[in-house]
């Protein structure tokens, strides 16, 4: 921050040498690292700092909840490209004729967890279907739930008696084998019935250590939110992912609209939400919550490139 101010203070120096192009240029970047240092004051925890991960999965409705849940991982695809984090998609499973069954993502990047933490959800789409030769209006869900990724040396208990391991043939789009070795690896975690599937790798080795890895942070998580006397959020995070537990609503058809149903943010550019402007989202969630107040906030477009 300290760099982009002398540097703002350089151009007002020269202001009659420098161009209008490049005072505005200095101006958005400065706003814009005033804007990131205040959400850092909202962060108070020592997870909200760490790496993300961040797992996605489609309702019911087959190749239409698919579809929308590729969206969605576009979607947080390039808000990390933006905001310049490092992305890794650890676990994929594409559907049988279009989108995905499942996802799981890792964000390397600052406060990547403490930004992307109110994005645990259910998430529905209303628009003209692509696949429906009658063009009707379909709505569709998918459910999100974000994960601080902990490294480690941070202990997490877990009784190999709890765990369910199982190994089977890993399948790319359409069912075609990607090899014909058992590679992938399926955890379950009895107790809690956390189940994690990885198949990304042709080794087994290495999905089952990536696994471990995931089932990890997610007890962790869990884990958290019991000491945090949160749990009742947490539950209401893995509500059914159906009519009535969403917590944004994107609409395409027949207008364009997103809106955020705890926070009271509505922007009509949908198309730029799912390109990836978010921030408007995540900094209003992360204002309510430490404020305990509904935004009055109604209706702001994405910030411009």
């Amino acid at each position: 921050m300290k760099d982009a101010i002398e540097e703002a203070e350089l151009h007002v120096e020269l202001y009659e040498e420098s161009s209008p192009e490049e005072v505005e240029r200095v101006i958005k970047k400065l706003e814009r690292i005033i804007e990131e240092e205040e959400i850092k004051n909202l962060f108070t925890e020592e997870d909200e700092t760490r790496n993300a991960l961040l797992t996605i999965h489609p309702g019911a409705g087959g190749t239409e909840s698919q579809d929308w849940a590729q969206m969605l991982l576009r979607m947080y695809l390039r808000w990390a490209e933006d905001k310049g984090f490092k992305t890794e998609i650890l676990e994929l499973q594409e559907g049988e004729e279009a989108g995905i069954k499942s996802a799981t993502i890792r964000i390397e990047g600052s406060y990547a967890f403490g930004l992307l933490q109110g994005e645990s959800g259910v998430h529905r789409l209303i628009r003209i279907s692509p696949f429906d030769a009658n063009k009707r209006r379909h709505t569709s869900f998918s459910s999100v739930f974000v994960y601080p990724e902990i490294e480690d040396d941070v202990e997490v208990e877990i009784d190999p008696k709890d765990l369910k391991i199982e190994t089977f043939r890993a399948s790319g789009h359409g069912g075609q084998h990607v090899n014909k070795t058992e590679s992938a690896v399926r955890i379950t975690h009895i107790p809690t019935g956390i189940v994690v599937s990885i198949q990304n790798d042709r080794s087994q080795h290495k999905n089952k250590a990536t696994a471990m890895k995931i089932l990890r942070s997610r007890l962790y998580e869990l884990e958290r939110e019991k000491k945090m006397e949160k749990m009742q959020k947490f539950e209401k995070n893995k509500k059914d992912i159906s009519w009535g537990n969403q917590i944004r609503t994107y609409v395409l058809y027949p207008y364009q609209a997103v809106r955020d149903h705890r926070t009271g943010v509505e922007i009509s550019q949908a198309d730029r939400v799912l390109d990836g402007d978010i921030d408007i989202f995540l900094r209003e969630y992360l204002f309510k919550r430490k404020t305990g107040e509904k935004t009055e906030l109604k209706e702001e477009q994405p910030a411009t490139s």
